[in-house]
C-alpha cells in the first residue's frame, strides 16, 4: 500500500485539470470561435463572454451576430442587448430581421425613427416595414407623415402605404360598386317628368392623411355620391335636361361636401354612363303611376256608383214595401165601409135612398174607369 501512494504522483491532478480545461476550452473555441471571427472582421465586434452569455440565456447567437453585422454594415450600431431584447419576447427569428431591415430602410431614408419605436409597433401587430415604406414614399412626395401618425394608422387596420400611394395617384371607384356582388350595375333615378333614367358614375378621390383614423371607407363615398346622384336628378325638370349636361349633375353632386368625416377627398365625378329605361323596364314611370293612379280612381268610382245602385235599390224595395202596406190600410178602411153603413141604417142617420145614390156613384166611378183603361190601351203603340 505504501508502494502505491508512493508511485502516485500528484502532478497527474495537475494535468488532468488542466487538460479538462484544455478541452473545455477547445469546445468554446470550436463552438463560437468561427462566430467570432465573422463579427470580428465585419466591423461587429462581440466579446467571446457574450457569446457564450447568449448561449446560457438561450438565445441563438448566430441570429444576433448576423442582425448586428447588417445593422453595422448599414451604418447602425445595434448593441446585443437591443436585439436580444427582441428575440426574447417571442423567440421568433422573424421578429429580429423584421425590426432590423424595417430599421435600415428607415436609415437610409433619413427617417428619425429608433429602433425601439419599430420594436414597439412590431409587437402590437404593425406592419414595420410597410409603414417605413409608406413614410419613405411621402417623403419623396413632400407629404407630411409622422411616425405617430403613420403608426396609429397602420394600426386602425388600414394598409398606410396604399394610402400614401392613393394621395399622390388618385383612384378611381365605380358607383355603384361592381365589388359588392349586389348586382347592381347602374343607379336608377327618376325625373321630375317621371322618365326613368339609367347612371354610372366614376367618382376620383385621393386619401386623406388626417382622416384616415377616423374616417369612412369606400362604401360611404358610393353611398353618398349615388344618394347625390339620384337627388340632383330628381330635381330636373325633364329627363332631357340630364342628357343634354351630365355635367351638371355631377356639378351639382360634388359641390356637396361628400366627402365629409371620409378617409378620401373627392377630386372629381364623372358620369359614365346615362341613358333612359328600357320600354321592358318601363321607361315613363310618371305615366305609369297616372295610369295606375287613374285605374284605382276609376275602382273607387265604381265602388261608388255600385254603393249608390244598392242605396237606391234599397230604397225602391222600402217604397214597394210601403205602397204594400198602404195599400193594406186602404182595404182595411174600405173594409170599415159596410159596416159603417149598417151602423148609419140601424141609427136612422142613412136612408134607403141615401145607399141608391151612393150605389149610382160607385157605379159611375167604374164605369169611369174602365173607359180610361180602354183607351190607355187603345193608345199603346203595336
Amino acid at each position: 500500500m505504501q508502494n502505491m501512494l508512493a508511485a502516485f504522483d500528484p502532478a497527474w491532478i495537475i494535468y488532468g485539470v488542466v487538460g479538462i480545461i484544455l478541452l473545455v476550452f477547445l469546445i468554446i473555441i470550436f463552438t463560437y470561435f468561427r462566430i467570432y471571427i465573422q463579427a470580428f472582421t465585419s466591423g461587429a465586434r462581440v466579446s467571446l463572454f457574450g457569446l457564450i452569455g447568449m448561449t446560457l440565456r438561450k438565445v441563438s447567437a448566430q441570429l444576433i451576430v448576423n442582425a448586428r453585422i447588417s445593422g453595422v454594415q448599414a451604418g447602425i450600431d445595434l448593441t446585443t442587448t437591443e436585439l436580444e431584447s427582441v428575440y426574447l419576447v417571442r423567440r421568433d427569428p422573424t421578429d429580429v430581421y423584421t425590426c432590423v431591415n424595417a430599421l435600415i430602410i428607415s436609415h437610409k431614408a433619413n427617417l428619425p425613427i429608433t429602433f425601439v419605436d419599430l420594436q414597439a409597433h412590431h409587437f402590437a401587430g404593425g406592419n414595420v416595414v410597410n409603414l417605413v415604406q409608406a413614410m419613405i414614399a411621402a417623403q419623396r412626395a413632400q407629404i407630411a407623415l409622422s411616425f405617430d401618425v403613420a403608426r396609429a394608422i397602420d394600426l386602425a387596420g388600414r394598409d398606410i402605404f396604399e394610402a400614401v400611394q392613393t394621395t399622390v395617384k388618385p383612384k378611381i371607384i365605380d358607383c355603384p360598386s361592381q365589388s359588392t356582388g349586389s348586382g347592381v350595375s347602374m343607379l336608377d333615378a327618376v325625373a321630375k317628368d317621371g322618365i326613368r333614367l339609367l347612371i354610372k358614375a366614376r367618382v376620383t378621390v385621393r386619401s386623406n392623411i388626417s382622416q384616415l383614423v377616423r374616417g369612412a371607407t369606400e362604401e360611404t363615398i358610393i353611398a353618398r355620391v349615388g344618394q347625390g346622384i339620384v337627388s340632383a336628378i330628381g330635381s330636373a325638370n325633364t329627363y332631357k335636361d340630364v342628357l343634354e349636361n351630365p355635367d351638371h349633375i355631377s356639378k351639382k353632386v360634388l359641390s356637396s361636401g361628400l366627402d365629409a368625416q371620409t378617409a378620401y377627398e373627392i377630386v372629381s365625378i364623372d358620369i359614365a354612363d346615362v341613358s333612359v329605361a328600357s320600354v321592358k323596364d318601363v321607361a315613363n314611370v310618371g305615366a305609369l303611376l297616372e295610369t295606375e293612379r287613374a285605374e284605382a280612381d276609376k275602382q273607387l268610382r265604381q265602388a261608388e256608383a255600385e254603393g249608390r245602385r244598392a242605396m237606391a235599390v234599397a230604397k225602391e224595395q222600402e217604397m214597394r214595401a210601403l205602397v204594400q202596406e198602404n195599400q193594406a190600410k186602404v182595404v182595411l178602411a174600405e173594409a170599415e165601409v159596410p159596416r159603417a153603413m149598417a151602423e148609419a141604417f140601424r141609427s136612422g142617420n142613412m136612408g134607403i135612398m141615401d145607399y141608391y145614390r151612393m150605389k149610382n156613384i160607385k157605379a159611375d166611378t167604374d164605369m169611369r174607369e174602365s173607359i180610361s183603361r180602354d183607351d190607355e190601351e187603345d193608345n199603346k203603340p203595336s
